[in-house]
């Protein structure tokens, strides 16, 4: 979250009556755009897919793309806000935002649109932290938790509208129009954010970027995102393409890992690693969010691509997950204080279980109520996921430090929901194939149930090829239901297996760590 610090634009006194309502209003918006963003174009996947003519689960590159840009802009925050202002920096951001927003939905195939999801997420890199700072300067110090508040329902709405209006539009328009929503509201955001807060621009001046370790974060992060998309493309490592993308990855991420750890000014504070309650906490939201990802966005594309479902039948299938946590987390918040953030967080990881464990039980034959109930209960685990969590995270950790923690924390969590989209799509391709060929050796005449198949088919007035093509479809079916019930069963493992390391943290009072200071843009606040 968010710390007040010199420069942060907490020396101006707070804003009052109008200008406060509508200064809230446009940040909230503006937020409450980016969040949505990350989540609309997850029912659109094969719409997206289908009319440019590629995979559903290369379509998925849409949502990757934009989580590792985003991942790797948002350590940039501080340098860039201490360099053009804040409200300079966030006003061009929500504007920047609107640019790419437009040009996503004008895509004419899926490279062009990859290429605005990564501009797009890059751009958007700034605006989480930088609303939490001005909002938070917007309101007396008494009222900054009420402020927190009401901003943090804005990323709890956004995913349960997300799915909703992206199934929506793409069931009744153009899906470019989950896009070119965003240039009013974006236009709008941005014309009242600089109208009140121009003339309370945070000071401004040239500090050093790590312009090595950027470099070498690109190289790593991209390399290891593009590797995990295209590796079933090309068969893995049988091709000359997957292993230079593993070796760049490899190398750039051990030079990033020890240029980090010596630079005086690195864009990533990789220290904050050695404190024990960050380190088990962090991985474990990282891990977490990266399971609830790839799980979020496979969820729709099974039930659309093999259960029959409309994009906003599938919308209308996640949008109790934002709902209960809409509800409950304020009640987290507020008594976050009453118990042990572990338990909590081992509460969340077992409701996350129990979730995927019941979708890993699911058949061709599941009817509304069935798949419906699980995704009920997986909005009371999200409600005490990310409060408990990033409370952990932060526990005993310096106020000067609190900005890079943050942002590390974000880094890892956003970089984990990218690579989890990846890792998820590519299993459940690889399970389905193993399940299809497994059942298609049951396809033969010795089998009396393929043959009174084919003979129904044929009765049907199908040919015998005709009569094959259809079981395959159906084989199709079967497959990859088992192979999503392999991902939720294995991913609920996960979770349990997460419990005991979570409790390698020790909540602390006493801020242990007195390394380098954030840059007091505060660089990163997490949502």
């Amino acid at each position: 979250m968010a710390t007040p610090g010199p420069g942060t634009g907490f020396s101006h006194p707070p804003l009052q009556g109008a200008a406060r309502f509508w200064g809230t209003v446009a940040l909230s918006t503006a937020t409450f755009m980016n969040v949505l963003d990350s989540s609309i174009a997850n029912v659109s996947l094969p719409a997206i897919a289908g009319d440019l003519g590629v995979s559903p689960n290369q379509g998925a590159w849409v949502v990757t793309s934009f989580g590792v840009a985003n991942a790797i802009a948002v350590p940039l925050t501080g340098w860039l806000s201490q360099r053009f202002g804040q409200v300079r920096l966030f006003t061009l951001s929500v504007l920047l935002f609107v640019l790419a927003s437009w040009l996503c939905g004008l895509a004419p195939n899926m490279p062009t649109l990859i290429a605005m999801r990564a501009f797009q997420g890059f751009v958007a890199g700034p605006m989480m932290p930088l609303a939490q700072t001005l909002l938070l300067s917007s309101y007396p110090p008494a009222m900054a938790g009420m402020a927190m508040a009401m901003w943090a329902m804005t990323t709890l709405v956004a995913p349960v509208l997300g799915p909703l209006l992206g199934g929506w539009i793409t069931d009744n328009a153009h899906w470019g129009w989950i896009f070119y929503i965003n240039v009013p509201v974006g236009i709008g955001a941005a014309f009242i954010t600089w109208t009140i807060f121009k003339k309370r621009e945070s000071p401004r001046q040239k500090l050093p970027i790590d312009t090595v370790g950027l470099t070498l974060l690109v190289l790593a992060v991209g390399a290891l995102q593009i590797m995990l998309d295209r590796g079933k493309e090309v068969d893995w490592f049988h091709s000359a393409e997957i292993i230079t993308l593993a070796a760049v990855a490899g190398i750039a991420g051990l030079f990033f890992v020890a240029w980090e750890l010596t630079d005086k000014h690195p864009v990533v504070e990789l220290r904050l690693l050695k404190l024990r309650n960050f380190r088990w906490a962090a991985i474990c939201l990282a891990v977490a969010y990266s399971l609830f990802i790839g799980n979020l966005v496979l969820f729709p594309l099974w039930l659309q691509q093999f259960m029959g479902y409309t994009s906003t039948d599938a919308g209308m299938m996640l949008a109790p997950v934002g709902i209960f946590a809409m509800l409950l987390s304020p009640v987290v918040g507020k008594n976050i204080q009453k118990f042990d953030p572990r338990s909590l967080a081992t509460f969340s990881f077992v409701m996350f279980s129990l979730v995927l464990w019941m979708r890993s039980h699911f058949n061709t034959q599941a009817d509304f109520a069935t798949i419906m109930l699980p995704t009920i209960v997986q909005g009371i685990a999200v409600a005490f996921f990310f409060i408990p969590l990033s409370t952990l995270t932060l526990s005993g950790i310096a106020p000067a430090s609190l900005p890079s923690a943050s942002g590390l924390s974000t880094f890892m969590r956003i970089l984990g929901g990218s690579f989890g989209t990846s890792i998820t799509i590519t299993l459940w391709q690889d399970r389905a194939a193993m399940h299809h060929a497994q059942l298609a050796e049951m396809v033969n005449l010795n089998n009396p149930a393929a043959t009174a198949a084919i003979s129904g088919f044929a009765g049907m007035g199908m040919s015998p090829t005709q009569g094959l093509a259809s079981i395959n479809r159906l084989i199709d079916q079967q497959a990859f239901t088992l192979a999503a019930n392999d991902i939720f069963l294995g991913s609920a493992l996960i979770f349990l297996l997460l419990i005991p390391i979570i409790w390698l943290s020790k909540p602390l009072k006493a801020p242990p760590y007195s390394g380098p200071a954030a840059p007091p843009a505060d660089a990163a606040g997490a949502h």
